[in-house]
């Protein structure tokens, strides 16, 4: 199975063009295998690119742990660029369809070839059941949660995938690996959920740090990104335009007043290889 390895914002994932690979049998499997930092490919996961009756191309996401999301805001991107690069679609518009959707591209290229990427990552999801999560509130807004001994305070966005929000003073790893590794597990979201921790550094600046529903931390998460804006916005401590500053690099976020988040980061191929058939 030939691959490439990309990532975006240093969130890492395994390429596989399905236009010419066969998928593999257990996708699943293969996930965790290609997944695995010391005996593997080392990701935070596997996307399969698709042909699509409905757009320029189809995203599947894999995480490490072979379950598969619905959306991966920095994956989209790197999809975007092999889309373009590949010349499997060279419109410098891209529809890519999702688990969440079709959604647009807009590709910002040098010398013909992709170095970043807009993406229009549609309307934040609002109904605490769509979420989905039985906190109160739609959506809930600094609403009370008790995990991992503490009592928090957290907002919830759905961006496609479901998100925990929680302001603190300071990042550290303590929030991330201790409270964010219960967080996704605990019993008012039904269908897991991402973890993320912002520190406020201005109203127009933050910074995240991200413990992601079946990969653990990961450098970047796009999605996550786009829903701490939101929650940001709806908690009054930001402006409606930001730039996230994450593990692996920045992103320029916006909530446009027509309730669209756009998302604005780098999209870089690091290797090809072929990974053996089991």
């Amino acid at each position: 199975m030939r691959f490439t390895k990309m990532h975006g914002a240093g969130n890492d994932y395994v390429y596989v063009n399905c236009f010419e690979e066969r998928p593999p049998s257990d996708v699943a499997a293969t996930a965790v295998a290609v997944s695995d930092r010391h005996k593997g490919i080392g990701a935070d996961g596997l996307v399969l690119i698709c042909p699509s009756e409905r757009a320029d191309a189809r995203m599947r996401m894999f995480n490490v742990d072979g379950s598969e999301s619905e959306m991966c805001g920095n994956a989209i991107r790197c999809v975007a660029k092999y889309v373009h690069d590949r010349g499997i679609c060279r419109k410098e518009e891209l529809q890519i369809e999702t688990g969440n959707g079709v959604l647009e591209l807009q590709l910002q290229t040098v010398g013909g070839v992709v170095d970043r990427v807009r993406v229009n990552m549609g309307r934040p999801i609002l109904i605490s059941s769509d979420i989905p999560t039985t906190l109160p509130g739609d959506p809930p807004v600094q609403v009370p949660l008790s995990v991992a001994g503490r009592e928090l305070a957290v907002t919830c966005v759905s961006m496609g995938n479901p998100h925990c929000v929680t302001f603190v003073d300071e990042l550290n790893d303590d929030w991330v690996h201790n409270v964010g590794s219960q967080v996704e597990i605990h019993p008012a979201f039904p269908n897991r959920v991402n973890a993320e921790f912002i520190q406020v550094v201005s109203p127009t600046e933050i910074k995240m740090r991200v413990w992601e529903r079946g990969c653990g931390e990961t450098q970047a998460c796009g999605t996550g990104a786009c829903a701490s804006l939101v929650a940001c916005v709806l908690a009054g401590l930001t402006e409606r335009k930001v730039l996230c500053q994450l593990l692996g690099g920045d992103l320029e976020l916006e909530w446009s007043e027509s309730d669209e988040v756009f998302m604005t980061g780098d999209a870089v191929e690091v290797f090809e290889g072929r990974w053996p058939e089991s």
